[in-house]
């Protein structure tokens, strides 16, 4: 197996054709999303994770930090410095459950639903929008492909917690 680029183009020259145009589709796929969170940030005022975790927390009321963390595919120190800055800002509220107060619950304030009302696009960003309206036999062999890509680039997997407005 090939070890370096300069040893792919020997062996494939036809690859590198591929790669560029895949490389080329990758920068598409970024500068939309990367657009997408300017100009909800531009717009609102907030990060698109910010945005995502508000718009659930407006969805479920009650909704805890771990279910957060879980909706949003995120880790839950993530989740919960959403909340921080969501609390912070005063666009939600938190309390304690009656019956476990270790458990906090969020609601939305009437603040957080005028932020909400200001949203450019989906409010869980335009890729997780956009990967949800393609077929499932689309999105099996995407992830196969991304999960050989991960392999080759030998990624650090932990960061598949990260929301990409984090990254």
């Amino acid at each position: 197996m090939p070890t370096s680029p300069q040893d792919v183009h020997a062996i494939r020259p036809d690859a590198s054709v591929q790669a560029v145009q895949v490389l080329r589709r990758f920068r598409v796929v970024f500068n939309a999303v990367r657009s997408h969170f300017q100009q909800v940030e531009k717009e609102v005022g907030l990060g698109s994770a910010q945005i995502w975790a508000l718009s659930v927390v407006q969805s479920r009321p009650d909704i805890g930090i771990s279910e957060l963390a879980a909706v949003m595919d995120i880790h839950q120190s993530t989740a919960s410095n959403l909340v921080k800055t969501l609390l912070k800002r005063e666009l939600i509220m938190a309390g304690k459950a009656p019956e476990d107060r270790r458990n906090v619950w969020l609601k939305i304030l009437p603040a957080g639903v005028e932020v909400l009302g200001k949203v450019p696009g989906p409010f869980e960003g335009v890729l997780p929008s956009a990967l949800l309206m393609l077929p499932v036999e689309t999105l099996s062999r995407l992830d196969e492909d991304l999960q050989a890509l991960t392999q080759v680039l030998k990624a650090d997997e932990r960061a598949s917690g990260i929301p990409l407005a984090e990254l």
